[in-house]
């Protein structure tokens, strides 16, 4: 499925944008990724089927469905869209494994903090780094994400974003140990082709970022895989 393209890449950032998308385009969209190539990172890094795992901007996805499919007890999504979030309430209604729940990712106050063992992130950030105030409302969104997770829990962040021009946003207003990853924009699944590097394989991060270049070239075909750990901050 392809989905049309805004008149500007700022709308990803409004909420009336995503409405009327999910009013016109209903059928299943995965961003980026689908869960049967990122599952072996997920297990990775979520290996507790028992883990409360909250799914932000989920849309229409079917990915946290096939969560669910693959034992994982308690995911909850969160999205701005009223239009999506009622139509995946409809939709599994009958899957007590899954809640879908209307909130906005910079105020997710609803949720107590250190409620979840692991956040999962495609395209989120990124959308609102398209959208006005951008650096503002991604720092919101962050503290937000680092608020509601455990201590040593993971923030998994799948973006287009390389590190010269993600890492410092993370690490600008909360405390993370922060892990990388690599997966093929357009890869191997449903084919027999081997990927280039394996997903499991960490790559090589220095403070800046730069070194992901020395590994991988200037031009990557890559989705970069970010797995933040949550750390306590420090007593003043």
């Amino acid at each position: 499925m392809t989905m049309a393209t805004p008149p500007s890449s700022q709308a990803y950032g409004e909420s009336w944008y995503w409405d009327n998308r999910y009013a016109h385009e209903s059928a299943p969209f995965d961003w980026y990724q689908k869960y049967p190539a990122l599952a072996p990172l997920v297990h990775l890094y979520v290996p507790h089927r028992h883990h409360r795992v909250l799914v932000v901007g989920c849309g229409n996805s079917v990915f946290s469905e096939e969560m669910v499919n693959d034992g994982y007890e308690d995911v909850v999504n969160v999205d701005i869209s009223t239009v999506v979030i009622d139509a995946m309430q409809a939709k599994y209604s009958n899957r007590q494994q899954l809640k879908y729940i209307k909130l906005d990712v910079r105020d997710m106050s609803p949720f107590q903090g250190g409620s979840f063992d692991a956040v999962i992130d495609k395209g989120t950030l990124d959308s609102i780094l398209c959208g006005n105030n951008s650096r503002q409302n991604a720092a919101q969104m962050l503290d937000e994400i680092w608020r509601v997770l455990k201590d040593k829990g993971v923030y998994i962040l799948i973006t287009y974003g390389s590190p010269v021009y993600r890492l410092a946003l993370l690490k600008e207003s909360c405390t993370w140990s922060i892990k990388l990853h690599v997966i093929e924009k357009f890869g191997p699944e449903g084919s027999s082709e081997q990927p280039v590097r394996q997903l499991t394989d960490l790559i090589p991060l220095d403070e800046s970022g730069s070194s992901v270049e020395d590994v991988l070239g200037k031009n990557p075909d890559f989705h970069y895989i970010y797995v933040c750990i949550k750390e306590p901050k420090a007593k003043e």
